[in-house]
């Protein structure tokens, strides 16, 4: 206990007895009283000092990006809904470069067309 008091009367400069009344208000607050309270003006300018000035975006999210049409995959997946459309009562093109669903004796399959690169 007297290393923490020379501590604090090292650190912050004050008497024994400031040193005392540093440790008792530790020990205050640490249970939730609260000592040292702001005023609504206090309150308002710290949390006026805290906010950062915030710059506007540079960048646009409205700008969607375009993808290439990949001929060869549309190609392909025309070729499997000509083999399933015969066969299949339900048949649906829910992506035409990519996605087909249909029915084939009562369960619903799905076919996920993909190009991977090299």
């Amino acid at each position: 206990m007297e290393d923490r008091i020379q501590k604090i009367m090292k650190n912050l400069d004050c008497s024994r007895e400031d040193a005392l009344q540093v440790i008792e208000d530790d020990k205050r607050i640490d249970k939730g009283e609260k000592l040292f309270e702001l005023t609504a003006e206090q309150k308002k300018a710290s949390k006026d000092a805290r906010q950062v000035a915030r710059k506007p975006t540079v960048y646009k999210f409205e700008q969607k990006r375009t993808r290439k049409a990949d001929n060869e995959k549309a190609e392909v997946m025309q070729m499997i809904a000509e083999l399933l459309e015969p066969v299949s009562a339900e048949f649906e093109m829910t992506n035409p470069e990519r996605e087909c669903v249909f029915v084939f004796k009562d369960r619903k399959l799905k076919i996920t067309l993909s190009a991977p690169r090299k």
